[in-house]
C-alpha cells in the first residue's frame, strides 16, 4: 500500500494550515490518498500520532471502519466530509476527529505519523471512545495486512 497527499510530503514540514489554531494554524485535516490496498482488506483504519518523547504517543486523529473501496480523504473531511460507515474517535485532545499538531514551544520538531492500516475484519475490534495509542495498536495488530505511513514534522 502507498498513502501520500498533494500537500504532505514525506519527511517534510507539515503547513500551517493542518496545525493547531493555538500553534499558529486553522486546523484543517490535510487531503490523504491511497492505493494498493490488498483485495482481501475488509475495512481500513486511518491513525496520525506523534511519538516525539515529550508527546508519549499522542493520537491526533483516528478514523476506524473505512470501506476498503475508499480511496482518500479530501481535504477538511473530518467531521464534515467522512466516507459512509467510517467512524472518528476523540483524539488525545479530548475531541472528535483531526486535532492538528500543537508541539510544546521549545521541544524541537515532532513527527506526525499518519498510518493506514488495511484490516482482514469488518469492523475495527472494540476500541474506548478516546483510545489510546497502545489501545489503538493492540485492538487492530492481529487483524492488520498492510499499512502504509506518511511522515511530517512540526516545531515551534
Amino acid at each position: 500500500m502507498r498513502l501520500y497527499s498533494q500537500v504532505l510530503r514525506d519527511g517534510d514540514r507539515i503547513p500551517l494550515k493542518y496545525v493547531m489554531p493555538l500553534a499558529g494554524g486553522q486546523n484543517v485535516s490535510p487531503p490523504l490518498s491511497w492505493e494498493g490496498v490488498p483485495s482481501e482488506a475488509k475495512s481500513l483504519v486511518l491513525l496520525c500520532y506523534d511519538p516525539h518523547p515529550v508527546a508519549k504517543n499522542w493520537v491526533h486523529w483516528i478514523v476506524i471502519n473505512i470501506p476498503p473501496e475508499v480511496n482518500g480523504l479530501p481535504e477538511g473531511a473530518s467531521n464534515k466530509a467522512m466516507p459512509k460507515g467510517a467512524k472518528e474517535l476523540k483524539n488525545s485532545f479530548g475531541f472528535v476527529g483531526y486535532g492538528g499538531p500543537q508541539p510544546p514551544p521549545g521541544t524541537g520538531d515532532h513527527p506526525y505519523v499518519f498510518i493506514l492500516y488495511a484490516l482482514k475484519q469488518q469492523q475495527t475490534v472494540s476500541l474506548p471512545e478516546k483510545p489510546s495509542y497502545e489501545q489503538i495498536i493492540s485492538a487492530i495488530k492481529p487483524y492488520t495486512i498492510d499499512e502504509a505511513k506518511l511522515t511530517v514534522y512540526y516545531g515551534r
